[in-house]
């Protein structure tokens, strides 16, 4: 064959494969774009670069699992699952603040109950200690004389406000009788009109009965009774029994 005529052939040969590789490397930059668009773990293809086989071959592989993932994430059953899982998981949060606040209340009132108790306890055992002291006061003793019947009297005239001295009432004691609880006036005016004075301080009944003071016996001759109830009216007439000097 003449040589124009092979090289012209050769022109031709050249020309169709080198239309074949260019339409090839075309195809491989489309994969090479689209294979830039798929995410995860996918080879990175440089758009506008040349892909090689095996980022093609990935791409297709990639290619076929799409449809599956797409079809499990837009899934009306998986989106129904994760709805009512978020669902269970905001019940279990909910149920578990209602069993941390109700151990919060419980600790709280075991605590106040506790308090309460404590200071129950306190108060008893304070009670406790006052309780010899005033049974003490209560069991205050007096001698059975005229001492110790004045020194009671006095003891009630202050309870109740009734001004008062000892020797007071000792100097008007032994000026009206002596000192003898059981005296009586039966010469007097007094005894004349029918009532007359008797006791330690020569009180008539109706001045005892007007001027007794709660706590004391009603008998007249009773010494702590007649002294008290005397003292009573001389502080409303004189001021105080320590103001009476004679016959009042």
């Amino acid at each position: 064959m003449p040589k124009n005529i092979l090289s012209r052939a050769r022109d031709r040969a050249l020309t169709k494969q080198h239309k074949i590789a260019v339409a090839g490397v075309a195809a491989l930059g489309t994969a090479a774009i689209a294979l830039s668009a798929v995410p995860g773990n996918a080879d990175t293809v440089t758009t506008g670069s040349p892909a090689t086989a095996a980022q093609v071959a990935n791409v297709a592989t990639q290619d076929a699992t799409l449809p599956n993932v797409k079809g499990s994430v837009t899934d009306p059953t998986a989106a129904q699952a994760v709805k009512l899982d978020a669902i269970a998981a905001q019940q279990k949060a909910a149920a578990k603040q209602r069993t941390d606040a109700a151990a919060k209340k419980a600790a709280a009132d075991a605590a106040a109950k506790k308090a309460a108790q404590e200071r129950a306890a306190k108060q008893s055992a304070n009670r406790s200690a006052q309780r010899p002291q005033m049974q003490t006061v209560a069991a205050k003793t007096y001698a059975n004389n005229l001492d110790g019947w004045i020194r009671q009297s006095l003891d009630i005239m202050h309870s109740k406000g009734i001004p008062g001295s000892y020797n007071g009432l000792y100097r008007n004691i032994m000026r009206e009788s002596s000192g003898n609880p059981m005296a009586i006036n039966n010469w007097d005016i007094n005894a004349i009109n029918g009532i007359p004075s008797k006791g330690l301080l020569q009180v008539i009944q109706p001045t005892f009965n007007t001027y007794h003071v709660s706590g004391t016996s009603w008998n007249i001759y009773d010494p702590v009774a007649n002294i008290t109830a005397a003292a009573n009216y001389a502080a409303h007439r004189y001021g105080s029994m320590d103001n009476v000097n004679s016959a009042y």
